[in-house]
């Protein structure tokens, strides 16, 4: 996820280094706006260095490229890839020309030209703060839905006692947690989650496999660390990047995968079996390349290792999330692998529908859960879908704790 974090120019700009990396802890991807004011307590090439990102410090070029429609344009850009903008500190001038509408940098053109949530994390002079100009600006931000991260008693630059002081780093970090869904619901927890397709050899050309993309997945592996798990991705080939801090072990094959599970399950708290495996494989494939010929082939088949089922057979406490990609009968076959393969939870979802489907960055899936419920969750991003199923588990653990 992406944040665009505006410091202004007060003292306590310096704390906002901290900051960048506190949210960086939280895998969140920063980029610091930073006022003119800001630029004489810190410098651009400090964020830049943290965050390995542009700065960016004003709405016109300054000693760079001549301008151009891209960078006319900019704000807008980055109001529409962020998904929050937090503003620490903010000084009282900051907040007046937010609650006021004045866009004549490009922190405040951003304010208003975002629709993401906006947290304020004010900075200042305890009679600065405590000035009834201030105040009713904190109360018109707070009325257009801005959260403000009320600041700390203390002593302040001035010399002055009283609140003002920058809020705490931990109590920033834990406000854009909140707001942008961040959970540590699964610290303490190792996840073992597999992904993508797997391969079965027909001859050393040729071979069977599906159109699965590995996203769902990926998505997964990439929630579960957000929510402080510890994530084993087992992957078959697919043309994505693992998550960073997730554990990735490359397969190829069912068996493969199958061995890889079985080495790594012991010690799983949960298991998601999101890989679309394959049901069958070649019983004797060729080593050498199958020449074509003038009649019809057949190609003898035979079951692959039903790992799903292996898992349920073990399962004792260890949380099993099993998926079921269906064409036709979405709610009877998922309500029957439910049951056969000992699933706490079965993500099902029709391939046929437009947005649902392999290779898409969205899907629609109904959870059918082990004491009845079956939840239908609309079109939705990976991303979310991954963090509902996570949801249960995390109720699931919550259960036998």
């Amino acid at each position: 996820m992406r944040i665009a974090l505006g410091v202004s120019g007060g003292v306590a700009a310096y704390k906002a280094a901290e900051l960048v990396r506190r949210l960086q802890q939280e895998k969140l991807d920063v980029q610091v706006v930073m006022t003119r004011g800001a630029r004489e307590f810190v410098t651009p090439l400090t964020f830049a260095a943290l965050t390995g990102n542009k700065v960016i410090t004003g709405l016109f070029a300054e000693n760079e490229a001549p301008a151009n429609v891209e960078s006319a344009i900019e704000h807008i850009a980055v109001a529409q890839r962020i998904d929050m903008l937090l503003v620490a500190p903010a000084t009282a001038d900051i907040l007046a020309k937010l609650a006021g509408g004045i866009a004549d940098d490009f922190l405040t053109t951003l304010y208003l030209a975002t629709k993401a949530p906006v947290i304020v994390a004010p900075a200042m002079n305890v009679n600065m703060w405590e000035h009834p100009a201030t105040r009713k600006n904190i109360d018109v931000l707070r009325a257009r839905g801005v959260r403000v991260v009320e600041p700390d008693e203390g002593y302040l630059a001035c010399g002055m006692v009283g609140p003002g002081r920058l809020a705490g780093i931990e109590a920033i970090a834990r406000a854009v947690c909140e707001t942008l869904g961040l959970r540590h619901d699964l610290e303490g927890m190792t996840v073992v989650i597999t992904a993508g397709p797997t391969v079965e050899d027909v001859d050393p050309v040729r071979m069977l496999t599906n159109r699965s993309s590995g996203k769902m997945g990926y998505a997964l592996a990439d929630a579960a660390a957000r929510r402080c798990a510890h994530v084993i991705l087992i992957s078959g080939p697919t043309e994505l990047r693992a998550p960073g801090e997730v554990e990735w072990a490359p397969v190829r094959s069912t068996e493969e995968m199958h061995r890889a599970i079985r080495e790594r399950a012991g010690a799983a708290d949960a298991v998601i079996m999101a890989a679309a495996v394959a049901d069958y494989r070649p019983a004797s494939p060729e080593t050498k390349k199958i020449k074509r010929g003038a009649g019809r082939m057949m190609l003898e088949l035979e079951p692959t290792p039903d790992i799903l089922a292996e898992l349920g057979r073990a399962k004792g406490a260890r949380i099993l999330v099993g998926f079921a990609a269906e064409t036709d009968h979405l709610a009877e076959n998922a309500r029957h692998k439910l049951a056969a393969k000992g699933a706490d939870i079965i993500v099902a979802n029709d391939v046929t529908q437009e947005g649902a489907g392999f290779d898409t960055d969205t899907n629609i899936v109904t959870l059918f859960l082990r004491d009845g419920r079956e939840i239908a969750l609309p079109k939705m991003p990976k991303f979310d879908v991954a963090n509902r199923i996570l949801d249960h588990v995390a109720e699931l653990r919550r259960a036998v704790k």
